[in-house]
């Protein structure tokens, strides 16, 4: 019933009655006439706004909507969600495709559809500038008769070119046995592809010349493949070729020194009839380590807490989490985030928008205002791809997909890691987030005014004279802010021109962020006072 205009109106019509009948209850109140005018529904803010449910369900409602919170990432998917759609309802599209399109442009264009449609089509725009610029780095992977020998389900393909969906790595670190103190041995949770019924695939390691391979099998999958090399629940993994245990503190200690690396162990192709699983190939290892990255965050993740993992074996900084293709592809697309508004500015001035320098920041709503709109969204579409393009995404053998870095809110350390493919038509493609966007556009009834600004709790005035809805943080369960330095860098990168007062700090605040972190205060003691005290 999201978009059930009779069942909103229902609710809306409820809402109102209560609220009469409270002003009349109220009637006396010495401030009656500022608080309780039957005439005038009530505004609601969220203090802690986080995701934005509760502002977005409230302006849904009929009620004028108000988020606030500190996070700067929170702040901006509340302005996506409740504040830019109204300025800009019952926009023409801008973009020439859609004028062009006398079928379609005659349409109406009620609401934020007209919004979506450019979303759609500058998002569009810069997926095929992307290619341009970067799809050599993507290649596709053709069927040879040598790998078809082997394997009955390749000899329809060959001499095909198939897009390559993922590109399957495990993390490896030096043989702890000195007589292969050489060989970089693999760290593989598991060797299993596939688990679906029928299409079974798996890894399987072929030791060769004190060295090892790895080819693909399709059937029956052993029982040891599901354990890869892992040693088994909390006791590390064991040296390919020698067996030898490798516990956690040495890949730790492996990872600090700086000598954990990745191999190549699996390419995951898209077939006419679902995945084609294929064994690593070297050329396409060479070109992955061709990207020459131009630039990486440098921010550092906690140490000493239990949701970030990475830093305990050596990876510091959030750019250390990427490999350096996923940072050519993010840098890439966060250029194109800038390069469209330009791009956006110029045909909503040619479709006849005002073209008025007054920025979306400062509530304008000519042709800069409308090309930054469209950017903040097709940024979140980037956003939402960078969930997929980190190195620790894994590979869902029973969806045959690949997992988001988020799963939970955590960075966990993943050993065998699953690296989209940016511009393919699977799970972790930019297009995909653009379609949500537009999805959530089509969707959205933006008749009522909102409103998100960053404040803290403690010291806002926003909530005068309004109706209070919130939920308050989590004590010390997750921590938001530094979660959220995953996005906001490359938020900064490529919104600050748009933003530069909400993304004015180098990440997001954390000292204000009423939680209880222990890695933040020091002690239980130290965060159980602070936690009183805020």
């Amino acid at each position: 019933n999201t978009t059930n205009e009779q069942v909103l109106e229902a609710a809306r019509a409820e809402i109102r009655r209560s609220w009469k009948i409270t002003c009349e209850l109220n009637k006396d109140h010495p401030q009656a006439a500022e608080l309780f005018n039957p005439e005038k529904m009530p505004g609601l803010h969220d203090p802690f706004a986080g995701g934005g449910s509760i502002p977005l369900e409230a302006q849904r409602l009929g009620l004028e909507a108000y988020a606030s919170d500190l996070n700067p990432i929170a702040v901006l998917i509340n302005k996506a969600m409740i504040e830019i759609p109204p300025r800009f309802a019952g926009h023409v599209p801008v973009h020439p495709g859609a004028r062009n399109d006398k079928a379609l442009f005659n349409m109406q264009w009620k609401g934020a559809v007209g919004l979506a449609e450019d979303v759609r089509r500058y998002g569009q725009w810069m997926r095929d500038e992307a290619q341009r610029r970067i799809g050599a780095l993507y290649p596709p992977v053709t069927i040879t008769t040598t790998m078809a020998a082997s394997r009955s389900d390749l000899k329809e393909y060959v001499g095909q070119k198939l897009t390559v969906i993922a590109w399957i790595w495990a993390r490896t670190v030096k043989s702890p046995n000195p007589a292969f103190g050489h060989v970089d041995v693999p760290l593989a949770s598991t060797f299993v592809l596939s688990t679906k019924e029928g299409k079974e695939a798996y890894v399987q390691p072929v030791l060769r010349d004190a060295g090892y391979e790895f080819a693909v099998r399709c059937g029956r999958i052993p029982q040891e493949a599901f354990l890869g090399t892992s040693a088994g629940k909390r006791k590390g993994f064991r040296c390919l070729m020698s067996d030898s245990p490798m516990g956690y503190d040495y890949i730790r200690g492996e990872g600090k020194a700086g000598r954990m690396g990745a191999r190549l162990m699996a390419i995951v192709a898209e077939g006419p009839r679902g995945r084609v699983y294929l064994p690593p190939d070297s050329a396409h290892e060479q070109v992955a380590r061709t990207a020459k990255p131009q630039w990486r965050p440098d921010g550092k993740m906690p140490k000493k807490h239990r949701n970030f993992q990475p830093p305990v074996y050596g990876m510091d900084s959030f750019g250390d989490i990427f490999t350096d293709r996923q940072l050519v592809a993010l840098t890439t697309f966060g250029d194109l985030v800038g390069e469209v508004r330009v791009v956006i500015r110029r045909d909503a001035v040619t479709a006849g928008i005002s073209d008025s320098d007054e920025s979306l920041e400062r509530g304008g709503s000519g042709a800069r205002a409308y090309s930054e709109a469209v950017s903040v969204y097709l940024h979140f579409a980037v956003d939402k791809a960078a969930n997929y393009w980190s190195s620790l995404c894994s590979w869902h053998s029973g969806r045959d997909t690949i997992t988001s870095t988020f799963g939970r809110q955590a960075l966990p350390m993943v050993w065998d890691h699953a690296e989209a493919n940016p511009l393919s038509g699977s799970s972790g493609n930019l297009i995909a987030g653009v379609e949500q966007c537009a999805k959530f556009l089509l969707n959205t009834s933006p008749s009522i005014a909102g409103f998100a600004s960053q404040a803290d709790a403690q010291t806002q005035s926003i909530s005068v004279g309004k109706v209070v809805s919130t939920d308050p943080p989590y004590y010390d369960n997750i921590a938001y802010a530094d979660l959220s330095d995953y996005f906001y860098a490359w938020t900064r990168r490529s919104l600050r021109a748009v933003f530069p007062l909400l993304l004015s700090t180098i990440a997001v605040p954390k000292e204000e962020e009423l939680v209880a972190s222990l890695h933040r205060h020091g002690s239980k003691e130290k965060r159980s006072t602070s936690s009183l005290l805020a």
